[in-house]
């Protein structure tokens, strides 16, 4: 269901869920880059009792396959798959994703909003500008989120910790999370964007094989992380790890 915000406090549509503190939110530069990217361990969460959202930055209007009314369909229906806590879009412009102060505003303000304790981004090493500019402006909207002077709406919150996910080049991952046991649910979320990946193939990612592709690399990152599938994830801040827990 659409539910649609228009108060300046909130610049975002709610379109599944309520808003709400999250445990972990992951940011999509377009509809179905949560689900590809991070999708599996999402679920994971969830599934654990974890407040879990996705945000779109954009709507993807300029995506070759699709109309906006039809994407935002496929990702209620997905986050209802993934039992995600709430799922927004920020509407910003599909193909000029980028660090502004208009754009990060923005941000800033759905971060106070539903105040997660993990972002997970795109990496900046993705060849796509959207999802570099996603990771770049990101990076100012977490830092003005937190300030108390800062001209937002929503009292101030600190991000605990930022991942970044893969998109569409390889990584050096610190990070691998099994995902083996939530492998048919990760699919069907997937392919609830059916219009993205039920027609013909436009690109390496727009593709009927979207599932079979990116399980490849699930297993790759299982491979290292002896499972059977992973996804992988890259930390910017060393980790904390209990030497007991390895």
């Amino acid at each position: 269901m659409l539910w649609p915000v228009s108060s300046p406090a909130r610049p975002f549509d709610t379109i599944f869920g309520q808003v709400r503190p999250l445990d972990w939110l992951c940011l999509a530069p377009h509809p179905d880059d949560a689900e590809i990217g991070a999708g599996g361990t999402l679920i994971r969460l969830a599934q654990a009792g974890r407040a879990v959202g996705i945000l779109e930055l954009s709507r993807g209007e300029r995506g070759t396959q699709g109309t906006p009314e039809v994407r935002v369909a496929e990702c209620a229906r997905a986050a209802d798959i993934m039992g995600l806590a709430w799922r927004g879009q920020l509407g910003l412009p599909d193909g000029e994703l980028r660090d502004t102060l208009e754009a990060a505003h923005a941000l800033a303000a759905t971060l106070r909003a539903v105040r997660p304790r993990v972002l997970v981004v795109p990496h900046h090493h993705d060849r796509h500008p959207d999802h570099f500019g996603t990771y770049h402006l990101s990076k100012r909207a977490v830092h003005l989120a937190q300030l108390k002077k800062a001209d937002l709406t929503g009292e101030p919150h600190r991000v605990s910790r930022v991942l970044l996910y893969q998109g569409n080049a390889d990584i050096r991952p610190t990070l691998l999370v099994d995902v083996e046991a939530v492998q048919d649910t990760w699919a069907a979320a997937v392919l609830a964007h059916e219009s993205q990946f039920a027609g013909a193939a436009i690109s390496e990612t727009v593709t009927p094989e979207i599932v079979e592709r990116r399980r490849a690399r699930l297993t790759y990152w299982g491979t290292l992380a002896r499972a059977r599938y992973a996804e992988a994830f890259e930390t910017e801040d060393p980790l904390l790890v209990d030497p007991l827990a390895l």
